[in-house]
């Protein structure tokens, strides 16, 4: 009896069909209790014998009895309720905004407790208690107080919405279950509100999963955004470094040649300077002797003008001045020097610069093999998909929807449709070749027209030294020197293919501003063999990060 008075265990007095304390509780074969009238109802209107709470099927209809002692123990319950409902009746407050009002109250109106479906009524816990005591209410359908009660009624039958109809997929009193959906498989709105819980729960999880899907997602945006500042921080350290460090030898550079110039115009001063002293020192010596002649000139002794002639008439100590030049220096060459060693350091700072954005993309290296099926006929492909050269003689292969049959090319078998790849050929030894990426929808069996608008970023080698940007309409390229082995890039997202001089790391040419919306493949063409001239293959090559660059 210890159950029955714990009024917190309220539950397990109601039965399930009519959500309602017991009314002559009856136990069915399987050990479930239901109200007499709600069973065997419930089993006329189904038309199975079958258990509402665990849907075990009888046979035969079972016979039930009233268990006695479930019955005294629901009495037993029912009298503690009342007793406790009469002595906290003084106790309640009024309703706080928000809560469900007694219908009932007058004056202060306090929080109702429960709503009867029957009498389209909310209670307080003073004015439930005839549902619980008086035997012509105890049959009513009792639910938690709720706003709107109107809703729980079928607007048709005025009657409490008590079953689910599964054929339809709607709420229905008992009425409509023997009228307007009759035949129909129903269940109680319990078990139906069980189920759907439970499907909610399950979409709750998928939500909360999906949740946790676009946070980590957002994180990993984070995360890229602050991988790219960092690289953009330093990128620009190194632009910074870079770029004052040519600005510094450029300075340095124009001060040298100034200081040099000045300093051979200073020499020539300096040597005029003593030259035209020694001028006019011999100038000061020639006036004074002029002087002295001319005295002698204009003297009227006989005497003194013949013993002082001898004297007057010898030369003075002077230079023979007739070959004597002033040479200004020669400045001729000296910009150009200046201007010259200024390209060498400025050839130094752009090895580094290309070595250290070469082996940046080098990270991104991927394994690329040529596609056979692609291959012209004429072409000649090694037994590990690495190399290609093409042959004099047309090779007798399936004409298959992927391979080219007018140009001279194959692709790599590995398709790329986002993020970064990279890959190294070896051109060393060949007249002609064309590299580059191509989408994969490119046209097969007709001329391939290397442009970008036909789905085609390349590069060429022409007649062994005219390289050239095929970027509609193409362009020659001025290079250092010819490459032996040529890097691709492709950053798919940026929309950027880049290629590079592996030996030198010098940036060959860059597509900007691509727009890929297909999938796209690397692309090979080794050209024709020219008589042998041009028979060498094109080698994919592993990339090793650690080569050294020429200098």
């Amino acid at each position: 009896m210890a159950a029955a008075s714990n009024l917190q265990s309220e539950d397990q007095f109601l039965c399930s069909i009519c959500l309602d304390v017991f009314t002559d509780p009856v136990s069915t074969p399987c050990g479930h209790n239901f109200c007499k009238n709600c069973i065997t109802q419930h089993w006329n209107t189904n038309g199975r014998h079958k258990c509402p709470m665990c849907n075990r099927v009888f046979k035969r209809r079972p016979e039930l009895d009233i268990n006695t002692l479930f019955s005294e123990m629901v009495a037993q319950f029912r009298h503690e309720a009342q007793q406790k409902a009469s002595s906290s009746s003084s106790e309640q407050q009024a309703a706080k905004p928000g809560e469900v009002l007694c219908d009932v109250c007058t004056g202060t109106r306090l929080k109702a407790l429960k709503s009867c479906l029957v009498c389209q009524t909310s209670y307080c816990q003073t004015h439930l208690e005839p549902h619980l005591t008086k035997k012509a209410l105890r049959g009513h359908q009792l639910i938690d107080a709720v706003e709107n009660l109107e809703d729980k009624m079928c607007k048709k039958h005025e009657k409490p919405l008590e079953l689910f109809c599964k054929t339809d997929q709607t709420c229905v009193c008992m009425l409509c279950s023997v009228l307007e959906h009759k035949n129909h498989e129903f269940v109680p709105l319990r078990e139906e509100y069980e189920g759907k819980k439970a499907e909610l729960g399950k979409t709750e999880a998928v939500i909360q999963q999906m949740i946790q899907k676009r946070r980590l997602k957002i994180q990993e945006i984070k995360e890229s955004v602050k991988t790219s500042k960092g690289a953009a921080d330093r990128q620009k350290a190194e632009g910074v470094q870079v770029l004052t460090a040519l600005k510094e030898s450029v300075e340095r550079r124009l001060k040298e040649l100034i200081k040099e110039i000045e300093d051979k115009q200073e020499t020539t001063e300096k040597q005029a300077e003593g030259l035209i002293k020694d001028l006019e020192q011999e100038i000061s010596e020639l006036m004074k002797r002029s002087s002295e002649v001319e005295q002698l000139l204009h003297s009227e002794d006989h005497l003194h003008l013949l013993q002082s002639f001898s004297s007057l008439k010898a030369a003075p100590p002077t230079k023979d001045w007739t070959e004597v030049r002033v040479h200004p220096p020669s400045y001729e060459g000296t910009v150009v020097r200046a201007v010259a060693q200024l390209e060498e350091t400025l050839r130094k700072d752009l090895k580094k610069l290309f070595e250290a954005e070469l082996k940046t993309v080098q990270q991104y290296a991927v394994d690329v093999t040529l596609d056979p099926d692609t291959a012209y006929p004429n072409l000649i492909l090694s037994d590990d998909g690495k190399q290609v050269y093409c042959g004099d003689v047309r090779i007798n292969v399936p004409d298959n929807p992927e391979r080219f049959s007018a140009c001279v090319c194959v692709l790599g078998a590995q398709s790329f449709s986002s993020g970064r790849f990279y890959f190294e050929v070896q051109v060393k030894g060949k007249t002609d070749w064309d590299l580059g990426v191509a989408k994969e929808s490119i046209n097969r069996k007709g001329n391939v027209m290397l442009r970008p608008q036909y789905g085609l970023w390349t590069v060429v080698l022409r007649n062994g030294n005219e390289y050239r940007a095929c970027a509609g309409p193409s362009f020659r390229l001025c290079l250092y020197s010819g490459p032996e082995k040529v890097g691709v890039f492709v950053d798919y997202e940026e929309g950027l293919v880049s290629f590079y001089d592996v030996g030198t790391g010098a940036l060959i040419y860059s597509f900007t501003g691509c727009s890929f919306t297909h999938k796209l493949h690397p692309y090979f063409s080794p050209y024709m063999n020219q008589g042998g001239n041009n028979s060498s293959p094109l080698i994919i090559c592993p990339v090793n990060q650690t080569e050294s660059i020429n200098n």
